[in-house]
């Protein structure tokens, strides 16, 4: 075995066990600390597997930013672990079938390739590595070449649909009081300087 499938195989058994947890743990503290958990784990399969620019956009931006946001959001709400017992045994049904759907067709789709396998043993394949053909740009360079060139007015959308959804969080969120007292700049530029300061004789 080698060094690369040992490391694949280590950083797999931690996103799986990660992922357990983060659905397990009722604390919601401990679930985004193990979410952050999972995507350094996959970021470090997806470097394996060479496809770093992906790696490392998942880092800077689910980590860095996304679950970074999360684990903020949890700690300022101070969300509390919840304390009353609920019946088990009412989930138990659905969660069992949800398993077993899951499992049908992960063995269904493991069936299929077998067998497509088995009837396509005969013919020969060639394998082409197509980063040493085009070894004059990086991995980078290509998706930047075909994201700005190709997709641009599909990434510039992309841009646009999020800044809408961005001022629309912001609309949302204001909430117009009148009972809250505002700093007023013009008021205190025009008051009276005599009036500043006030002295009050205290009874002896």
């Amino acid at each position: 075995m080698s060094s690369e499938l040992c490391l694949f195989y280590i950083l797999s058994s931690f996103t799986l066990v990660s992922a357990i947890m983060v659905i397990c743990l009722s604390n919601a503290v401990h679930s985004v600390l193990f979410l952050i958990t999972v995507f350094c784990n996959v970021t470090g399969i997806l470097i394996l597997l060479g496809a770093e620019f992906l790696g490392f956009l998942l880092l800077i931006v689910y980590v860095g930013a996304i679950a970074v946001l999360f684990l903020f959001v949890v700690m300022m709400l101070n969300i509390k672990v919840i304390t009353n017992k609920f019946n088990t045994w009412s989930l138990f049904f659905l969660s069992s079938l949800l398993f077993f759907t899951f499992l049908n067709q992960f063995l269904m789709s493991v069936n299929i390739n077998f067998e497509y396998g088995n009837n396509m043993s005969h013919i020969t394949y060639l394998w082409i590595n197509w980063f040493n053909k085009n070894h004059i740009y990086t991995n980078t360079e290509a998706i930047g070449n075909v994201l700005y060139t190709n997709y641009s007015f599909i990434f510039i959308m992309s841009g646009f649909l999020l800044l809408i959804a961005m001022i629309g969080t912001i609309v949302l969120t204001m909430h117009q009081r009148s009972d809250v007292k505002k700093q007023v700049i013009a008021i205190q530029l025009s008051r009276n300087s005599l009036d500043v300061i006030q002295f009050i004789k205290l009874r002896k």
